[in-house]
């Protein structure tokens, strides 16, 4: 030892090593404690089965402990990680139950031989953990007992819906350009098996992996990741996210028709939007031919239902709702509403632009009566606050990154990584529990009678227009308003042919709007059917006018609601609690063991497929022989260790 004496400041030095202990492995205690309580850990052991030769002595629970703890610790790398690691291997293991910690090498050979099998496996344990627990409870008076909390979305007839968000990630793979000639090989790529070319909304052929993944909109909790190569599979991944959205409804006993999906726009067509078997969705549709329906043509010459404009955009955009469109070839018929807005100088990023206006769809089944048109835009548009969840999964956990050149391997630690993501949410609860908030999603809308008294003539209701209505027949055997319909370019058609053009538009007393529309005095006169058409018949002197009204919609007046937790909270709770504490470390010595005879293996004893489970599991499970490690971690709340079966000093 050396030492240096300066002034009130002595410093020492020494040659001996004696590494840090991780400023992550507090909070793996504590995670693994949590699932060491619940017999999660055990349940993997037992369920998720792979055999294979060139294992060594290791097992699937082998493989999945250093996944969990590189996911748990956040480092760049693999190779940072097991730097770090390498030193506490044995405390980190013996959390496990088991021994000697993998290499490196060992575990890029168990990902790269991963089969579909284990991963579905491990994805149904992943499933069943979520919904075995519920993130948070709270007490109900009635019965003196605990309700579970899902969140949920209150729409204005008081109704819930539990949300849930369905989008796509992509993740480009950096390669270097290889020359390609007649007198070369084809390029070998390591990622070729989990990567294809496919498009990144910037470059074109840069070869990428797209994973779908599912979140619980009020909690925040992932249901799954599913992804390919490329481009993706989006709609066999959206019915494997299907899948998992009924599983988690019906283990939280929620009905399917109050599940409400938002939908990424890849998802706005026809054909992909009649595989959602029944649930609620809104979507941003790109079936623009849906523009150029008469039924829509009609609606966009009447005036807008309502005005939306997001409080940081100048943009505002008239909204127009539809009830019944058919969709697609298909011509599945679904709600749609059309905004718009004018063009910019610069091409619109989303909509078509015809004329010089922007038109968006947005597609959807929800009730009218529940939501208007401007509470369809707003919750689509809502899905934004999807966006940083997906940046804190990349900053804290950065799943996308490359663990495997083998598809069922990537997919194996992106399992892994949600898994840890909803666990630290869950333990962050109990760590920190807090009742569900409540934010007023929409105003309440007021009645009818008090919006007419102080709504300027020339704006639309609060809850827009219902669907256009014509007079019926003022005397007996003439045309009714009904023989005149609405024309794809804004006018009527009488019985004779001839167009009726917008004249009038008059506000009345109760809020409806009534367009007077008019023909022409030249094709009046010598109509062969003026006597049916014409009040006094012949006789008649001013040309035909009909009139069109458009009542106030019926919606109901409650305010939407949006009930949720803190995105954040829980999470950073539980990252936090003991990052920055003291954790002392040791072990005692081993027990002696009984002397054993050098035995001769037999070849079937030696291939690790050819052992039976137990005989696998057993090859590196801590000996009872083994030292004794004691980990004692500071700063952790008395209940909270209580809660998750740690003993208190």
């Amino acid at each position: 030892m050396t030492s240096i004496a300066d002034g009130s400041v002595n410093i020492q030095t020494t040659s001996e090593s004696n590494p840090s202990i991780p400023s992550w492995f507090g909070e793996a205690v504590l995670i693994l404690g949590y699932l060491r309580k619940h017999g999660v850990l055990t349940k993997i052991s037992e369920q998720v089965r792979f055999a294979r030769r060139r294992f060594g002595h290791y097992e699937v629970i082998d493989f999945l402990a250093v996944l969990v703890g590189y996911a748990i610790s956040g480092e760049h790398t693999l190779e940072v990680f097991y730097e770090r690691l390498q030193p506490f291997a044995i405390p980190f293991m013996a959390l496990f139950d088991r021994d000697q910690l993998p290499a490196r090498s060992t575990l890029s050979r168990f990902l790269a031989a991963l089969t579909e099998a284990p991963v579905e496996a491990l994805r149904t344990l992943f499933l069943d953990d979520l919904e075995s627990r519920p993130l948070s409870t709270t007490p109900n008076a009635s019965n003196d007992s605990n309700e579970e909390q899902t969140g949920e979305l209150v729409d204005r007839k008081g109704h819930g819906w539990v949300v849930f968000d369905i989008d796509g990630t992509r993740e480009a793979a950096r390669q270097r350009a290889l020359p390609q000639t007649d007198e070369l090989p084809p390029a070998f790529r390591r990622l070729d098996d989990v990567c294809a070319p496919g498009y990144t909304g910037r470059k074109r052929g840069q070869v990428v992996r797209t994973r779908t993944v599912i979140s619980q909109a009020h909690t925040y909790q992932w249901l799954g990741s599913f992804g390919n190569r490329g481009n993706g599979r989006y709609r066999e991944e959206l019915r494997q996210g299907l899948s998992a959205i009924t599983r988690y409804l019906t283990a939280h006993h929620l009905s399917q028709a109050h599940a409400l999906l938002r939908l990424d726009g890849q998802y706005g067509t026809g054909a992909v939007l009649s595989d959602l078997a029944g649930f609620a969705f809104v979507t941003r549709g790109k079936e623009y031919t849906a523009l150029d329906h008469p039924q829509v043509q009609a609606r966009l010459h009447l005036p807008p239902d309502q005005f939306q404009q997001r409080p940081e955009s100048q943009m505002v955009r008239s909204l127009y709702d539809c009830e019944s469109v058919p969709v697609g070839p298909e011509g599945v018929r679904w709600r749609v509403v059309v905004a718009t807005h004018p063009a910019g100088n610069q091409k619109s990023r989303v909509g078509v632009t015809r004329s010089g206006i922007v038109y968006e769809l947005f597609f959807t089944n929800l009730p009218q009566q529940a939501f208007t048109a401007a509470d369809v835009v707003e919750l689509y548009l809502h899905r934004g606050a999807f966006e940083p969840a997906l940046a804190d999964e990349d900053h804290e956990q950065d799943p996308d990154r490359w663990c495997s050149h083998s598809c069922w391997g990537q997919e194996c630690w992106q399992v892994i990584s949600q898994w840890v993501w909803n666990l630290r949410l869950e333990v962050g609860h109990r760590l920190e529990p807090t009742p569900i908030r409540t934010t007023a999603f929409a105003p309440a809308l007021s009645p009818q009678s008090e919006q007419a008294a102080i709504r300027p003539p020339s704006s639309p209701p609060a809850a827009g227009y219902g669907p256009p209505l014509s007079a019926t027949s003022w005397k007996t055997g003439r045309f009714t308003g009904a023989d005149f319909p609405l024309q794809p370019d804004g006018t009527l058609l009488c019985p004779a042919g001839q167009p009726l053009h917008p004249q009038e538009r008059r506000r009345e007393v109760d809020g409806s709007l009534r367009v007077v529309y008019a023909a022409s005095i030249r094709h009046c006169r010598p109509c062969p059917l003026r006597e049916q058409c014409q009040w006094n018949g012949n006789a008649t002197a001013k040309p035909r006018q009909v009139s069109v009204l458009l009542h106030p919609r019926q919606v109901g007046s409650a305010p939407l609601l949006w009930r949720d937790w803190s995105r954040r909270e829980h999470r950073r709770a539980c990252m936090q609690l003991v990052r920055h504490q003291r954790i002392e470390m040791s072990l005692s010595p081993p027990a002696a063991a009984p002397p054993t005879a050098d035995g001769i293996l037999s070849r079937a004893q030696r291939a690790h497929s050819r052992l039976s489970w137990a005989e696998r599991l057993a090859r590196n499970a801590r000996p009872p022989t083994a030292e004794q490690v004691t980990i004692r971690l500071f700063g952790v709340p008395a209940d909270f260790a209580t809660s998750l079966g740690l003993a208190t000093a």
